[in-house]
């Protein structure tokens, strides 16, 4: 339960295998435990696992989750953590930290490399596996540290630090109790930003998984087929592989799953949605060896499964393993599909690559995958309109577009759209500016961006606001009824792999990606 990754583009990568990987694997653990080995030892394993209350509860029913997923189906969010420490916090002995290639204990953080939300229908049929690219870039409903934009992949991490702060201000000194409900604060801030970012899709059950984790399954279910388009290598995951068909040890896996460059074999142009598909793909391909293999019927492999589970997996208090195994038959089938979300372009803020997104295309591409009916209503209420003003928007951000994008999602908030410009410079921080008498006008403008700072200044018309944006500035969820254009335009300076793709160019769109289950499928 660790994040991982560095921030701004560092090598390492929580595995998605990991993740939902090893909701099939509890689920086919059950299975035997159930039938072979009798209630004793299922019930063991029920008690054993690590637990949280971040869904005040778990399961439908409020709290992080924000309700129940209509017509019994159930949506669980699958997260996986790669930092380099255990679950008590403890860093990993050396030899471990050798086979996972990925730097020492000081590497990584808490940061959910993996976010991936897991659909699973009520009549046990396909299931929808929906992945969000790490370097989304969002708006975090909490403000953890008082960052209110940033990477989706980061609300974990911040929250946790901000709670920690909050209680060694209050006197608690207890390293394991920081530790404990500093991570009980990084899951709720990231159930909310995800619930938030995807329109309101609720959120039922919660899986969390360690990167050492990926590798002790990864161990626990010996080697695992994969089927690569061509050979790459690469030296910061260890990923060392030949064209077509091979099996993988445990460390040839995670870095399988962590890999995301290849200076050797550059035309491969790398980036975090190829590595993706790499994980999709070595989920897809270990189920389908679940399957087929004989790892269930092995009582020594189960046992290993078993204690994969109890030393690396924390999930809800309301999620049950057999009532998961119910529900998961086309899961467990091959009967699903993995979609990556769609991104609208590439950029950098602060120095960081990160993925700029549109909301409405998002949430389109969500409803479509899991129903129109599997979110709050039919999305988030049309928002109130804003006192009535002429808004001029300089952007300093150095993204080409964001101005006209703030502009259009303006409109629907019953302003007029005034004059818009670029600056020749950039700056970090945004803010509101008005004109004498135009306080509380420019105060619910600024409430509505996420909580700009005002400042008058006597240069701004009568009736007019101006908007200022900087470099850490994102269009807030929910800022106008999300049927704006698309924010393509709005890619700034970074190319898909990150390199520089010439002053406020913006790089190409990324659409949605599907991948199938049931079988051994090939990837880059």
């Amino acid at each position: 339960m660790r994040g991982g990754g560095r921030s701004g583009g560092g090598s390492g990568g929580s595995p998605v295998g990991t993740v939902v990987r090893v909701v099939t694997a509890l689920a086919s653990v059950t299975v035997l435990l159930v039938v072979g080995y009798g209630w004793r030892e299922y019930r063991a394993l029920a008690t054993g696992l690590t637990r949280t209350d971040a869904l005040d509860g778990g399961g439908a029913g409020g709290g992080a989750g924000g309700g129940s997923t209509p017509g019994g189906d159930s949506n669980i969010l699958v997260m996986g953590l790669d930092s380099r420490l255990d679950q008590n916090g403890d860093p990993l002995p050396p030899d471990v930290l050798a086979q996972l290639h990925a730097g020492d204990s000081s590497d990584g953080g808490y940061n959910t490399n993996v976010l991936m939300l897991l659909h699973l229908p009520a009549d046990g049929g396909p299931a929808q596996a929906v992945s969000i690219p790490r370097d989304d870039y969002v708006a975090l409903p909490g403000a953890p540290d008082g960052v209110r934009t940033q990477k989706i992949k980061q609300a974990y991490g911040l929250a946790k630090d901000a709670e920690e702060r909050r209680l060694r201000a209050r006197g608690v000194t207890d390293r394991a109790a920081l530790e404990r409900q500093g991570r009980e604060a990084g899951r709720r801030e990231s159930i909310a930003t995800v619930r938030q970012f995807l329109g309101g899709v609720p959120v039922d059950h919660v899986v969390e998984v360690t990167l050492v984790g990926f590798y002790d399954l990864a161990r626990a279910l010996g080697s695992v087929t994969v089927c690569l388009r061509g050979p790459t290598q690469d030296s910061y995951s260890g990923a060392r592989f030949v064209r077509g068909y091979q099996r993988l040890d445990a460390s040839q896996s995670l870095a399988f799953v962590r890999q995301r460059r290849d200076y050797v074999h550059p035309e491969l142009n790398f980036t975090d949605l190829d590595r993706e598909r790499r994980q999709q793909a070595f989920l897809a391909s270990a189920a389908a060896q679940l399957r087929g293999a004989g790892v269930l019927a092995d009582p020594s492999r189960l046992a290993a499964l078993i204690g994969v589970a109890e030393r690396d997996v924390v999930l809800d208090s309301g999620l049950d393993p057999l009532t998961l195994l119910r529900r998961a038959h086309g899961l467990l089938d091959g009967q699903v599909t993995f979609t990556t979300l769609p991104v609208a372009s590439f950029g950098k803020v602060d120095g960081q690559d990160v993925n700029l997104v549109d909301l409405g295309q998002v949430r389109a591409t969500v409803r479509g995958l899991l129903g129109p009916d599997d979110a709050d209503g039919a999305g988030p209420p049309a928002p109130a309109p804003l006192p009535a003003a002429t808004v001029d928007v300089v952007n300093a951000s150095g993204r080409s577009g964001l101005a006209a994008e703030l502009r259009h999602d303006l409109g629907g908030r019953g302003l007029t759209a005034g004059r818009a410009s670029t600056d020749r410079h950039t700056r970090a921080e945004s803010e509101v500016r008005y004109p004498p008498g135009g306080a509380t006008a420019a105060t619910a403008l600024a409430a509505a961006l996420g909580g700009l700072p005002v400042r008058p200044d006597a240069g701004i018309g009568t009736g007019h606001e101006q908007v200022l944006l900087g470099t850490r500035f994102t269009v807030p969820a929910g800022l106008s009824d999300g049927t704006g254009d698309p924010a393509v335009g709005s890619g700034g300076s970074g190319g898909p792999g990150g390199g520089p793709a010439g002053p406020g160019a913006a790089a190409p769109a990324v659409p949605a990606t599907s991948l199938a289950g049931g079988g051994i499928p090939c990837v880059t």
